[in-house]
């Protein structure tokens, strides 16, 4: 085919993608507001991940204490500098005063830099739960370094508090980068508590609204899901507590789907492949019937 014609070709398709008063694509606006770089988002990521795991991730050398901090000290202040673009970004995502979101940028990014050492501490219990409870795991180095709950769980961790700094879209990035990463999939709006492990992890979906509570382990496969929706007067679903409340010391093994906003009490052990929609109390044992099989004696 002539280039001509081929221009012609892309030309015409040009006007007809161009075309954003058309009811036809009246889903897909023009995006006319600054939006999070995804690149920088993963940039900060890493970044948080050699501070957070220090040693273990990122270009510098720690091999004494003097040198891990002057690298966190580096790594730090590079992410803030990013991340204050990002929130920019990400509130102007939402509003039109850019003046307005560079003040409160700077106090949100103030803020979340306070949180990081909460946040090492969490991740320190979910490593000792990780080692405790996968006799395949022969050491606390090779958790952090090769296991992707870890890097799943350290996104969320993270994203949980922006969520609750009321950081629009930018949360959601960097869970879903972990998600497209690992195959785990946690809401940055749910709550974890300490000790939290999840074994190979394939599959697991924490959804917005679920509560875990303290030393809750999950196998891959497992979903803490919504039964159905609340409606409001427009048939448009509602954004209440949908999801399930996972008490401490609760074990959910491979493939059960936890749905609805129902409580699983203390110490509970719910088995695999368990289709559950309903509470219980603390200390059950939620199991599949056993299957019976009958030999032909003929």
């Amino acid at each position: 085919m002539e280039r001509s014609k081929i221009l012609g070709e892309i030309a015409k398709n040009v006007d007809l993608l161009s075309d954003f008063d058309s009811r036809k694509y009246q889903y897909i606006p023009l995006h006319r507001k600054p939006s999070p770089s995804v690149s920088s988002v993963r940039e900060i990521m890493n970044l948080l991940r050699a501070i957070l795991f220090p040693g273990f991730f990122g270009d510098g050398h720690t091999k004494s204490s003097l040198s891990a901090q002057y690298s966190i000290g580096v790594c730090l202040e590079q992410a803030y500098d990013l991340l204050y673009e990002q929130i920019i970004n990400s509130l102007c995502f939402e509003n039109s005063e850019e003046s307005c979101c560079k003040e409160e940028a700077a106090s949100v990014t103030v803020a979340f830099i306070n949180r990081l050492p909460q946040i090492k501490y969490l991740l320190s219990t979910d490593v000792k739960a990780m080692l405790d409870g996968d006799p395949a795991a022969k050491s606390v180095s090779e958790i952090i370094f090769c296991y992707p709950a870890i890097r799943a769980i350290m996104h969320q961790r993270v994203a949980h508090e922006l969520y609750n700094l009321h950081v629009p879209v930018l949360p959601r990035i960097i869970t879903e980068m972990a998600h497209s990463d690992t195959g785990i999939d946690l809401h940055p709006g749910a709550s974890i508590g300490e000790f939290f492990s999840i074994d190979h992890g394939t599959g697991v979906v924490v959804g917005q609204t679920a509560i875990i509570g303290n030393h809750v382990q999950l196998y891959q496969g497992v979903t803490l899901g919504a039964k159905s929706f609340t409606l409001d007067e427009n048939g448009l679903p509602m954004d209440v507590p949908r999801h399930p409340i996972i008490e401490d010391h609760v074990t959910i093994y491979s493939n059960t789907s936890v749905l609805g906003r129902i409580t699983i009490g203390k110490g509970s052990v719910i088995g695999g492949n368990i289709w559950l929609t309903h509470s219980v109390p603390p200390y059950s044992k939620v199991v599949q019937s056993k299957e019976k099989s009958s030999v032909s004696t003929e």
